[in-house]
C-alpha cells in the first residue's frame, strides 16, 4: 500500500478554460507556503512539466495512459510524488477527451480514476452566467466514478458576474473554490507547437508563474482545495522503480567463480558508459524517466547543449537526442560546425545514436536549407501541415534501441517534413492513421518521429545501454 499522498486533478471542459494558468499558479502557491508539491501533466505534453518545474523546484512528470498503459499511471504518480506533502496533475483537453476512437482511454477523467483523486473544474465564464449550472451539472453526472470536488470560475468580468455565477452553481452542489479575473500579465506566448518553453524564456517565464501564483493565491481558497486534495483515496501498489523496471524479467545469473578465485566487483556507475543527453533551449523533450532508466541500467548520463557545447561530453559511448525546436534555432545549431561533425563521426563509428523528433531533424543533411550533422541522407524542412497523435508502432529492423517486432506506443507532434521519410532500414511500421514505415536505422543510429515512453518497454534502455558497452 502506497502512502496516500494528497492530490487534486486541475480539469477543464476543453482546452483553453485555463488548465495551465490555474494549475501552474496553485503548484507555485503552495510551494510559497512551504508544501513539498509533486507536478504532473496528464498526456504525452512537454512543455507545460517545465513550467510545472519552475513552480515547484521539482521535475515534471507524465502521466499517460496510452503511452504506459494505466497499469503504469498509478505507480508511475507513486514515483514523482514520493516524500510530498501533495500533488497537482493538470489534465489534458476537456475533461472527457482520450485518444481518438479509444472511448475513455489517456483521458484526464480515466487518470483521475486511476489515482482515487478529486477534480477541480476549471470554467472559462466570460461568455455565460446561468448556463454554467447546465455545464458544470453535465460534468459532474456524466461519469458517477469521477468526482468533481469544487469549480474554479476564470475569466470573470465583474463582481456583479460572479454573484451570478454563484447564484447559478448553488443548485448543482458543487462548491466555488476560486474566481479569477482575466490578466494579462499571466498569459504565456505560443507558437506552432503551443506555448514557447520555459528553457526559452528565462526571467519571463519566471515573472509568469509568479503571476500566476499571486493570480491563484488571491482568487482561490487555497485552505479548501488542500482538504480536497486529502480527501483522496489510498493507492494500492508500490511505486515505480528504474532498477526494478529493468530486471523484470531478471538477468541470467552470473557465473559462479572459481574455487579460491576472488569474484570481481560489481559494476558501478562510474564504470559504466557515459550517454551523453540533448538539453538546453533547442532540445527540451524528454521524459525523466528515460534517463532514470539509462542511469539505473548503467551508463552514466551527462547533459550537453548542442547550441552551445563543441564538443560531446568526455568518454561519450552513446548519444540520446529527443525533441524539441531545431527548427527554431536552425541558424545556431548548423553555425556549430564542431559539434555536428563530433555526433556525425560518432554514429559512423558505430556507437548507439537514439534521436526523437527534433534529433531526427537535427541527424539530416539539412534543415530548412542549412547544414546539420549529416547521418542520414535526408532533408527536412518546415510544413503548414501539423502532424498530431497517438501512434501504434512495431520496430520494423533490429537497431540498438529495439529488436526487430517490438512493439511500442507512441505519438507524433511536429509541423516538419523529413524526405525521404523511411531509410532503406525502417525504425517502425506505424498502424495509424495510415499503415506506413517510417524513421531510420544504420549502424547504431535509431532516428524516428515518434516519441516513446521507456517506462512502457524499459528493455530499450537495458539494450541501448549494453551496445554501448560493446560497441
Amino acid at each position: 500500500m502506497v502512502s496516500p499522498v494528497p492530490r487534486l486533478v486541475i480539469a477543464a471542459p476543453s482546452s483553453g478554460s485555463g488548465k495551465t494558468t490555474v494549475a501552474t499558479g496553485l503548484m507555485a502557491a503552495l510551494s510559497a507556503r512551504g508544501f513539498a508539491v509533486s507536478p504532473h501533466k496528464v498526456g504525452p505534453d512537454y512543455i507545460d512539466p517545465g513550467y510545472h518545474s519552475l513552480a515547484t523546484g521539482r521535475v515534471g512528470r507524465n502521466l499517460d495512459a496510452y503511452l504506459c498503459g494505466p497499469e503504469l499511471v498509478a505507480p508511475l504518480f507513486a514515483h514523482g510524488a514520493g516524500g510530498c506533502d501533495i500533488a497537482v496533475v493538470e489534465g489534458v483537453m476537456g475533461l472527457y477527451d482520450g485518444a481518438a476512437g479509444e472511448g475513455e482511454l489517456a483521458s484526464t477523467a480515466q487518470v483521475a480514476k486511476l489515482l482515487r483523486a478529486p477534480v477541480v473544474l476549471v470554467v472559462d465564464a466570460s461568455s455565460q452566467s446561468r448556463s454554467v449550472a447546465a455545464l458544470v451539472h453535465g460534468f459532474v453526472s456524466w461519469d458517477p466514478e469521477v468526482r468533481v470536488g469544487g469549480v474554479i470560475l476564470n475569466k470573470v468580468a465583474s463582481d456583479r458576474h460572479e454573484e451570478l455565477l454563484r447564484e447559478a452553481l448553488d443548485s448543482v452542489g458543487v462548491p466555488v473554490m476560486g474566481v479569477l479575473r482575466r490578466a494579462a500579465q499571466v498569459e504565456t506566448p505560443s507558437r506552432h507547437l503551443g506555448l514557447v518553453p520555459v528553457a526559452e524564456r528565462g526571467a519571463l517565464a519566471v515573472e509568469a508563474v509568479s503571476a500566476m501564483a499571486a493570480q491563484v493565491a488571491a482568487g482561490c481558497d487555497l485552505s479548501a482545495l488542500v482538504a480536497l486534495a486529502r480527501s483522496a483515496g489510498a493507492l494500492e501498489g508500490a511505486g515505480w522503480d528504474a532498477g526494478e523496471a529493468l530486471v523484470s524479467p531478471p538477468p541470467p545469473p552470473l557465473p559462479s567463480p572459481a574455487p579460491g578465485a576472488v569474484p570481481p566487483d560489481p559494476p558501478s556507475a562510474l564504470d559504466g558508459p557515459v550517454v551523453a543527453l540533448a538539453g538546453g533551449a533547442a532540445f527540451t523533450f524528454s521524459y525523466a524517466e528515460h534517463a532514470e532508466l539509462l542511469s539505473a541500467a548503467g551508463a552514466e548520463v551527462v547533459t550537453f547543449d548542442p547550441l552551445r557545447d563543441e564538443e560531446l561530453p568526455e568518454r561519450t559511448a552513446g548519444l540520446v537526442i529527443g525533441g524539441g525546436f531545431p527548427e527554431v534555432y536552425a541558424a545556431e545549431l548548423s553555425a556549430n560546425d564542431q559539434l555536428r561533425k563530433t555526433v556525425a563521426a560518432l554514429a559512423e563509428s558505430g556507437a548507439p545514436v537514439a534521436a526523437e523528433c527534433a534529433g531526427l531533424l537535427y541527424l539530416c543533411r539539412e534543415l530548412d536549407g542549412l547544414p546539420m550533422c549529416g547521418v542520414l541522407d535526408a532533408s527536412a524542412r518546415m510544413s503548414e501541415r501539423l502532424t498530431l497523435g497517438y501512434r501504434d508502432a512495431v520496430a520494423v529492423s533490429d537497431s540498438a534501441l529495439a529488436g526487430a517486432g517490438t512493439r511500442m506506443r507512441g505519438h507524433e507532434f511536429h509541423r516538419t517534413v523529413v524526405e525521404p521519410g523511411a531509410g532503406d532500414a525502417p525504425a517502425w511500421g506505424v498502424r495509424a492513421p495510415e499503415r506506413r514505415v517510417e524513421g531510420f536505422v544504420q549502424r547504431g543510429v535509431h532516428a524516428s518521429y515518434l516519441h516513446t515512453h521507456w517506462a512502457s518497454e524499459p528493455g530499450v534502455a537495458r539494450r541501448f545501454v549494453e551496445r554501448c558497452r560493446t560497441s
